[in-house]
């Protein structure tokens, strides 16, 4: 929710900062991503380490503590130095989070964990623009920031009280420069992604990253293959259950992240919606997977995940196509159909993916795998959103360009070529889906590589011994 209600307030913050300098407003969203890219690689090795308990807590304690400085800006610059230590903690809460809840429940009751888990994870995201939009709108942008403080303080409280401690003898000694390797090659890669689409891959501040960037991942893996303990365990891509299901939740997420962009997008330039309203319409997406997910839990037993994925991800790549349908004038009603339909599926991809995961990951390696699987989330919705960005730049310059110069057009009115303009746009939006469809379809072909049988311990449900 952080992420998602912090991009409804940049225009306000540009007014109160005295900037209109977009590419520097961005750097408050940016700073925290790439500080999330930091440390989501390095959170496996330090919960093993120092304990999952005690390092849930500091990274809880360090995004509370510093939502609060958030709230306290005093300028630009402050504000984006204390969203790079928010990602501090931000980067270490899932990853840890999820290896401690993997960690606690046997593989035949993952399913019913995973559904539960869904929930907040799809009902924050979209509650971020609706409550971002009002709080921005009706109280003050600072106000983004004080939600994080009572419930940071609640959920410190709580895993104080009952969270138990973890932590891993054969951790090895903190791996420098896998740290360095893994840290900096994907925030670099990540920058360029970011960049790439506003300001060109053939400008210097996009391929320099991205070629640096290409060139710690080369090194990393080169050390980590070699190092005993390493910080990212890459050996776990080894598992072919956990590699196919990490390809398949890749596409998965890429196509996802990227159709709600697209979306958001389109109903506030295009239609002329509110951001608070926009928000809204991204709201039946989580009520699909809300109702979807604890389905899906029940039936994962009997059916796998093979064919739970596959189904999923065609039916987001059905869900996708939905969208070619959809034009100026069309009911924001029809498009929030859509997202509903488009929730049910992911619903599926969700729960059992999650499962399959970690199905034949030990539970010494969770942690580790855990960060993996965290970075690939991180990277394969920053990679979705970078070609739909840039599908939609092209495609929309290039159709309007022609649109106009078409001869018809030279001597018409000026209502006319603007409506020949914005047609051009939402042709452009049209083939940036088809994208996200492609996304999805990929992602059907890597389900379809999961074996039901890697994952028969979490198909298997967990005997309740007779009291």
């Amino acid at each position: 929710m952080d992420l998602t209600i912090v991009n409804v307030a940049l225009p306000r913050l540009g007014r109160d900062f005295h900037t209109t300098n977009s590419t520097t407003l961005v750097w408050v969203i940016t700073g925290y991503l790439l500080s999330l890219a930091i440390w989501i690689p390095a959170s496996g090795w330090i919960g093993d380490r120092f304990g999952t308990k005690k390092t849930f807590l500091f990274a809880l304690a360090m995004f509370t503590m510093c939502s609060g400085l958030c709230s306290l800006s005093w300028s630009l610059g402050s504000l984006i130095a204390f969203r790079v230590l928010q990602g501090i903690g931000g980067g270490m809460l899932t990853p840890v989070g999820t290896a401690m809840l993997f960690r606690a429940f046997p593989p035949g009751e993952r399913a019913r964990a995973s559904a539960i888990l869904t929930v907040p994870t799809v009902i924050a995201p979209a509650l971020g623009p609706i409550l971002g939009g009002w709080l921005v709108d009706s109280v003050t942008w600072r106000a983004i920031f004080w939600v994080n403080l009572p419930i940071g303080l609640l959920g410190f409280l709580f895993a104080l009280a009952f969270l138990r401690e973890h932590t891993e003898p054969l951790a090895g000694r903190f791996d420098r420069w896998g740290f360095v390797f893994s840290g900096s090659g994907l925030a670099l890669v990540l920058y360029a992604l970011s960049r790439g689409p506003d300001d060109g891959w053939g400008a210097a501040n996009v391929l320099l990253p991205a070629v640096l960037g290409v060139v710690c991942f080369v090194a990393l893996v080169s050390v980590e293959l070699r190092v005993r303990e390493p910080m990212l365990d890459l050996r776990l891509f080894r598992n072919r259950l956990f590699r196919t299901s990490n390809l398949a939740y890749f596409m998965a997420m890429a196509s996802l992240l990227s159709q709600f962009l697209l979306l958001t997008l389109f109903l506030q330039q295009l239609e002329g919606v509110s951001a608070l309203r926009a928000g809204i319409a991204l709201l039946p997406f989580s009520i699909g997977t809300i109702v979807a997910a604890p389905i899906v839990s029940r039936v994962y037993p009997r059916v796998g995940p093979r064919r739970l994925v596959a189904l999923g991800l065609l039916g987001a790549a059905l869900t996708s196509a939905l969208f070619l349908l959809v034009d100026l004038g069309t009911g924001i009603w029809l498009v929030e159909g859509f997202m509903l339909l488009r929730g049910l599926a992911f619903g599926a991809v969700f729960v059992a993916v999650q499962v399959a995961t970690y199905a034949t990951i030990s539970g010494a390696a969770t942690g580790r795998a855990s960060s993996l699987f965290s970075t690939n989330r991180q990277v394969a919705s920053s990679l979705g959103v970078a070609i739909v960005v840039t599908i939609l730049a092209s495609r929309a310059k290039s159709l309007a360009t022609a649109a106009l110069a078409a001869p018809a057009l030279r001597t018409a009115g000026p209502a006319f070529r603007q409506a020949a303009a914005q047609h051009a746009v939402v042709m452009a939006y049209h083939d940036a889906y088809i994208a996200t469809i492609v996304l999805a379809l990929l992602g059907v072909i890597f389900a379809l590589l999961i074996r039901d049988a890697d994952a028969a311990t979490t198909m298997r449900r967990e005997e309740v011994p007779a009291a």
